[in-house]
């Protein structure tokens, strides 16, 4: 009886700490939902082979919206467990689902009907870096950044891009159970925008989901439960003008880095 109480603690705490990339910012003004396509549910892809890896169950049809931008600006996605809720009183995605926040874009001649199945480039990156404290989960990590900031992560748009419509993906590959094959959770949801400046930059080397990722990845079937020595981060490089992170450091505008008490939680 015990041993069945507790599997079912631990099947509640897994379905709770299920999360989803819901709301995106534009230069600090709050889009909201306009642009997203919301995923139909807050659980995870877990096949890498599925169409659902492009943007989600339920992503692959557009909506009416897009958020405009402009080359060189920032974009602030945002993560939290429930449709609708951004309370910062929760973690963006808990239960100890650590792993790499990452951020792909691919151009589309029109993001509101584009299926997802165009190339894709990395311009965000935010993986692992080891705080030499034994296990892996016990290191810096995308999340553990994503969950500071209440949420949210700044990507910049690279300055030199094309003008036109993309599809913008936004993923943490949460590894707490990728110690067994098919054990890693990919979140992840898309944005449609169009990008507005006078670049010419449409990265040529791209990738396509799925394909980009293997189930066998060495970041994608791990235990972060022992000592990591080495993280390689799932999917390609990020292309120039893209970030790549430093897992412990900021990934949010100071107003949006909060301070985690037992009971309450403190801006600053």
């Amino acid at each position: 009886m015990k041993s069945l109480v507790l599997a079912s603690a631990l099947a509640i705490q897994q379905v709770a700490a299920h999360s989803i990339f819901q709301q995106l910012w534009v230069d600090g003004v709050d889009k909201a939902g306009t642009c997203i396509r919301m995923p139909s549910s807050n659980s995870p892809v877990t096949n890498v082979g599925s169409n659902d890896i492009r943007c989600n169950v339920g992503g692959a049809k557009g909506v009416s919206g897009k958020c405009a931008v402009n080359a060189g600006g920032t974009v602030t996605v945002e993560m939290h467990a429930q449709p609708g809720d951004r309370s910062c009183k929760n973690e963006a995605i808990g239960g100890n689902h650590y792993g790499p926040v990452l951020v792909y874009m691919s151009k589309v001649a029109d993001a509101s009907t584009a299926d997802g199945s165009t190339g894709w480039f990395k311009v965000f990156e935010d993986g692992w870096t080891a705080a030499n404290k034994g296990a892996a989960d016990n290191d810096f990590w995308g999340v553990k950044d994503m969950n500071t900031c209440c949420g949210k992560v700044d990507v910049k748009i690279p300055a030199d891009l094309a003008p036109g419509d993309y599809l913008l993906r936004a993923e943490v590959v949460a590894l707490h159970t990728a110690q067994s094959a098919n054990g890693a959770q990919f979140y992840m949801s898309c944005y449609q925008i169009t990008v507005a400046g006078s670049g010419t930059n449409s990265p040529a080397t791209t990738v396509k989901f799925p394909g980009a990722y293997k189930s066998s990845d060495p970041g994608i079937q791990i235990n972060i439960h022992a000592a990591v020595a080495k993280y390689v981060v799932p999917g390609p490089s990020v292309v120039a003008g893209g970030t790549t992170k430093t897992a412990g450091t900021s990934v949010c505008a100071k107003t949006n880095r909060m301070i985690r008490g037992a009971n309450d939680i403190f801006g600053f």
